[in-house]
């Protein structure tokens, strides 16, 4: 089953409710229970990760925060702000059955025209790709590790 399919990040104890037959887990930055899909999966991990082994202070993590792109509104899955209240990361979360090909990052990379954060992150919770973005050269580089948050 894909939903509770194990991701190439650390398992964390999450709690999960059955509401007759309708997975729910509980989001502690959103303070609320949110249906479990397989992507919503995947941004719980991401988020655990940021938060247990990047130092990432949750108070910085904002989920599905709105945004407007080209006159429509869009959603992105993960922004970390630092204590300035800038955005230094944007996170793309998919489902793991979606493989992560050129159309996803250039869906991240609309969303961070818009955002424009330095440090982009896509994942489908198998596989992680790590950008760093220089505005001032329009060019990107490709990280092996998501920097420790200082």
């Amino acid at each position: 089953m894909e939903l509770l399919q194990p991701l190439n990040l650390p398992p964390y104890p999450f709690k999960l409710t059955d509401d007759n037959g309708q997975l729910s887990i509980f989001d502690e930055l959103r303070k609320k229970n949110i249906i479990l899909t397989p992507e919503e999966w995947v941004r719980q991990h991401f988020v655990q990760y940021l938060i247990q082994e990047k130092n990432y202070p949750r108070s910085l993590i904002k989920l599905e925060g709105g945004l407007k792109l080209h006159g429509m509104a869009k959603r992105s899955d993960i922004v970390v702000h630092n204590s300035s209240g800038q955005k230094i990361l944007l996170v793309e979360c998919k489902a793991p059955s979606v493989s992560i090909s050129q159309s996803t990052f250039d869906q991240a990379a609309r969303y961070n025209m818009v955002h424009k954060v330095n440090l982009l992150v896509v994942t489908n919770g198998l596989q992680h790709y790590y950008c760093r973005i220089n505005f001032e050269q329009e060019s990107y580089q490709f990280i092996k590790e998501l920097p420790l948050y200082r």
